[in-house]
């Protein structure tokens, strides 16, 4: 990302709010990434994969309520790992944290997925307990991108087997410009290759044996002349997902943070190729913390950037 003299970097904690922490375990090579509200937050999503594992959802939409989200989870385990979201409703709801009813306080909490059950053990997945963990984590929070929480079992480049894959994991980065602060948190286990998109340099795909470099996904995807479509029966084509968040102090409606969330998509797009297939869930959250008055196109755009920046640390923190 180039950094002009009004945009400088900033260490994520520097949002004010906002809590990170992560779980895995190292044996299953899953886990758990959480991101804790304080004050909660507006939010808008983006999907653009063809197979998204999620949860909760719609409390993003601008046509539904407008109640603050308590947390979004990012985690391992597919569809499975959305267990994770009790344990962080329990943790939240021992805190007093959650939307009054009236008869008990109801914690908000999104969740997305990745698929790594065809790394380490497929039988241990993201479950309440791991969910709880992240949120304690996030009582002392250190947050690093690298091989941990949702990330622990992400790879990228796994078309020609899983054993040529590239190994990748949990990425993160933030930026300030004036009073508006804006951060991107990634997992990245994307189907298609990863590209340094200031130089066209292929960073992360299928590794070929010798060392010298990498396959070429989109190559081997046009191979697939026939409409039943080797997703549909080859397991290393589907397990894939890249999934993650834009935070914002910036203060934008449900409607505005979904945009903010599309044009953050850019960022996938520059870095990843293909991108969007339907053997990836491809989703990006877009969360509003604070009270900063700031231009939707600014935010969008520099969304995209932190985002692509998020993606490359995803595979160096990973090396």
């Amino acid at each position: 990302m180039k950094l002009f003299d009004s945009v400088r970097e900033i260490p994520i904690t520097d949002l004010e709010g906002l809590r990170i922490g992560n779980a895995q375990d190292y044996e299953a090579m899953t886990g758990v990434t959480v991101l804790l509200f304080d004050h909660g937050a507006k939010a808008g999503i983006d999907i653009s994969g063809g197979g998204p594992a999620s949860r909760e959802t719609p409390l993003t939409s601008p046509i539904t309520a407008d109640n603050p989200l308590n947390a979004i989870v990012l985690s391992g385990g597919s569809a499975f790992g959305l267990a994770a979201s009790d344990g962080v409703m329990r943790y939240l709801e021992e805190h007093g944290i959650g939307y009054e009813t009236g008869f008990a306080k109801v914690p908000l909490v999104c969740q997305s997925c990745i698929y790594d059950l065809s790394i380490g053990r497929s039988d241990i997945r993201p479950d309440a307990a791991m969910g709880y963990a992240a949120c304690q984590d996030a009582e002392h929070p250190h947050p690093v991108s690298g091989i941990l929480g949702g990330g622990t079992g992400a790879s990228v480049g796994k078309i020609y087997g899983r054993d040529k894959a590239t190994k990748t994991g949990l990425g993160m980065y933030a930026v300030s410009i004036g009073d508006l602060k804006i951060a991107a948190v990634v997992i990245l286990n994307a189907f298609g290759d990863v590209f340094n998109p200031a130089t066209g340099e292929k960073i992360a795909g299928p590794r070929k044996p010798d060392g010298s470099g990498f396959f070429d996904t989109l190559e081997e995807l046009y191979k697939f002349s026939q409409r039943t479509d080797q997703f549909q029966h080859d397991p290393n084509s589907k397990a894939n997902t890249t999934i993650g968040a834009i935070i914002t102090n910036g203060a934008f409606s449900k409607a505005e943070l979904s945009k903010i969330a599309s044009m953050a998509r850019s960022g996938y797009a520059r870095c990843i190729n293909p991108v969007g297939t339907m053997a990836d869930g491809d989703s990006i959250y877009a969360a509003s913390i604070g009270t900063v008055e700031a231009d939707l196109n600014v935010a969008g755009t520099l969304a995209a950037e932190v985002m692509a920046e998020a993606i490359q640390n995803a595979v160096k923190a990973a090396k």
